[in-house]
């Protein structure tokens, strides 16, 4: 067979599989959280998030929307090269993105609870 013969075979059973793939995939949510920043922000959002007070004053005088802190952690950019190492913790620094670009969160993740320490809003 040459490779013009060969072709319509391989484009063929390509796009099945594609088809297949798609059809598995697509009824599960699956992710790929292999990056470092993904991995951080999922270890987060598993988590019950626990606000420091000084978070509290800022969504509750409305300065800022829980579900602009979700977002953050969904979609944000974490500073790993800065990260602060505590006795069993560790301090990142997330910055948003898209047009959340201007709040900066400060979040302490331990074993089994995540802190939000403070929002900084340029």
């Amino acid at each position: 067979m040459t490779f013009k013969q060969r072709l319509p075979y391989f484009l063929g059973g390509l796009t099945i599989g594609i088809i297949v793939v798609t059809f598995f995939l697509g009824k599960k949510e699956t992710t790929f959280d292999y990056l470092p920043n993904a991995r951080v922000l999922k270890n987060i959002r598993i988590k019950d998030p626990i606000f420091s007070s000084e978070v509290l004053t800022l969504i509750n005088s409305k300065k800022i929307d829980s579900t602009a802190i979700s977002q953050i952690l969904k979609n944000g950019d974490v500073d790993i090269l800065n990260k602060i190492k505590l006795d069993s913790c560790t301090q990142y620094t997330i910055k948003g993105s898209r047009d959340l670009k201007n709040i900066t969160l400060t979040v302490i993740n331990c074993k089994s609870i995540a802190t939000i320490e403070n929002i900084v809003i340029q």
